[in-house]
């Protein structure tokens, strides 16, 4: 008889946060169940959702053998260092202080200063009190995805440190926030120009069957296509 999963996640098929989670349950080979959270249903908003995360975000990670005191962990950054701690092998930082801070550092540029612009609750305040409509909103999604996306490629373009992954030549943290932008923007089918060493390792990455596993399409829920 199979025992239960260590860990409980919520999730949701589409999200870019709870991507960079799958990715790290992966290349850990950790077991994890998976408990949706619909977020077109509003269903992150809920009473019960809302004690786990008082955010109303996902993802958020249950740890079934912290005991009694073990809260709910949330911010997927905050559950990759987790992962990485609990589960050493393989690293998801540089075993130096420069590395770990340049990785960190690349990490921080996709998640706090991209992918925020581009979630539900921010479309939800454009969309209701900016008034924004369907198109204004694309057009807001492109120029943040470009943003973002654009610095990232300078920043490794012209750095020595950038390998065949984000740092040197193994996956790291700043390769797996990386494709969680990525991915979503797919879902949203938006392309963004001139960004040559961003998509030669996002390539690399999808190689890899531990991002190959987390792709949105594939996680149940996703519309068939």
């Amino acid at each position: 008889m199979t025992q239960p999963a260590r860990f409980e996640l919520f999730s949701f098929w589409r999200t870019s946060a709870t991507y960079r989670v799958r990715v790290a349950f992966n290349l850990k080979g950790v077991r994890r169940e998976e408990r949706n959270v619909n977020l077109d249903a509003g269903e992150q908003r809920s009473e019960a959702f809302l004690k786990i995360n008082p955010l109303g975000a996902i993802p958020a990670l249950i740890d079934r053998e912290g005991g009694q005191a073990a809260l709910p962990l949330t911010q997927s950054l905050a559950i990759l260092e987790f992962l990485d701690e609990s589960y050493p092998s393989p690293a998801l930082l540089p075993a130096d202080p420069h590395g770990r801070a340049r990785v960190r550092s690349i990490a921080a540029m996709c998640v706090a200063d991209t992918h925020p612009l581009i979630t539900p609750r921010i479309k939800k305040y454009l969309t209701t009190e900016a008034h924004f409509d369907d198109a204004a909103w694309r057009a807001w999604q492109i120029h943040w995805f470009t943003t973002g996306l654009q610095a990232v490629e300078q920043r490794l373009a012209h750095d020595s440190a950038t390998g065949r992954y984000c740092h040197g030549d193994s996956v790291t943290m700043a390769d797996i926030c990386l494709a969680s932008i990525i991915v979503v923007m797919r879902v949203f089918k938006i392309e963004v120009p001139a960004i040559p060493t961003v998509d030669r390792i996002m390539a690399a990455c999808e190689k890899l069957d531990a991002f190959a596993q987390a792709a949105p399409a594939r996680q149940s829920g996703a519309p068939q296509s």
